[in-house]
């Protein structure tokens, strides 16, 4: 009953065996290869346009260099106080953009409040130097509490992003999953709402280790190569990241293994709400399941082989949950099991 981290799923037998297709013979480097133009084009494809596609090894690479490239002296990246960007990147978003600050912005179940971006932006007005320069706003999709921006909600940020004429980024570790629930096409969940840089992610749904920034304007691709050298993610055999990829997004292959680890999740959050020994903190939309569990429960399921992580407690529920509770964080992923679905329930 592994339900700690879509990270410690390994990797989709199609997705194995086309790293190994790619392991014999010779390609050319540094992204060059018949087989990164071919994904390249594929991506393109996929979002109705072309883009710019630059493989890094880590979602928090493809961020830090998404950010970066938005970089102003004195910068501020407005993100949600809970964003990963901000509580678990341990700062390279700030250290490869040589000193931006990520400035928080609440808002419910891991979602940006507009009212409360657009106050945090006019904290920083044109002209006033001492408090610099707003530079980005960047938003997760599905969120770190695992809900997901519905198309107009993207709008409304993308609007106050245009307002002030600051680059929005999306981090999409766990795009796939949000993408299925919306059931909408990538185009109409990204740029066709105003998303400038998306950090578009493969490894939690079945890769090896494949994250991509996509880029929606291709113009301003230029200096993003020479930033991602600099960072040390430009792959002299990025053939093996591109493998990954054509077998991810071959035949619909990433949005199967989306709607498997959400249907998971789907299944153990009904079993959760009809059991005695659990609840669900909040409703969910992606693959992660946060719940509010006895404490001695907690340690039961982990005593009977249950893995799962517990969490802090968002400061919108601060007070909520009583001192002999916990909240824990479930997250299911292609290789999520019902049999093991149905173990967990039946132990609540």
């Amino acid at each position: 009953m592994i339900f700690s981290s879509d990270n410690w799923a390994g990797a989709h037998p199609v997705i194995a065996e086309s790293l190994v297709k790619a392991a014999s013979g010779y390609a050319s480097a540094y992204g060059t290869s018949d087989l990164d133009k071919k994904v390249e084009k594929t991506l393109s494809e996929i979002f109705e346009r072309d883009v710019a596609v630059f493989f890094v090894a880590t979602g928090t690479a493809a961020n830090s260099l998404a950010l970066s490239s938005a970089n102003r002296p004195g910068g501020h990246v407005f993100c949600h106080r809970e964003a990963h960007v901000n509580v678990d990147e341990c700062g390279a978003p700030e250290f490869f953009s040589h000193g931006s600050r990520m400035t928080p912005v609440d808002g419910s179940l891991g979602k940006i409040d507009p009212v409360k971006l657009e106050a945090e932006i006019r904290r920083f007005p044109p002209g006033f130097v001492h408090g610099g320069q707003p530079m980005a706003i960047t938003m997760t999709q599905a969120t770190e509490a695992g809900t997901v921006y519905s198309l107009d909600e993207i709008d409304v940020i993308a609007h106050i992003a245009r307002k002030f004429k600051l680059p929005l980024h999306m981090d999409g570790a766990r795009f796939a999953n949000a993408l299925v629930t919306l059931d909408v096409t990538p185009a109409e969940m990204t740029w066709k709402r105003g998303i400038d840089l998306l950090s578009f992610g493969g490894t939690k749904n079945g890769c090896w280790c494949a994250e991509a920034l996509i880029l929606f304007d291709t113009a301003k691709a230029s200096q993003m190569h020479y930033l991602r050298k600099r960072s040390g993610q430009l792959f002299s055999k990025s053939r093996f990241i591109a493998a990954q990829f054509d077998a991810y997004l071959a035949g619909g292959l990433w949005l199967d293994l989306a709607r498997h680890a959400n249907g998971m999740a789907n299944r153990l959050a009904e079993g959760i709400e009809a059991s005695n020994g659990a609840r669900l903190a909040w409703p969910s939309g992606s693959n992660e399941l946060f719940v509010i569990l006895k404490k001695d429960t907690a340690k039961k399921l982990e005593e009977g082989g249950a893995v799962f992580y517990d969490w802090p407690v968002p400061y919108t529920l601060a007070g909520s949950i009583a001192a002999d509770e916990g909240l824990y964080r479930l997250v299911t992923s292609f290789a999520t099991s019902r049999e093991d679905v149905e173990q967990f329930i039946a132990a609540c």
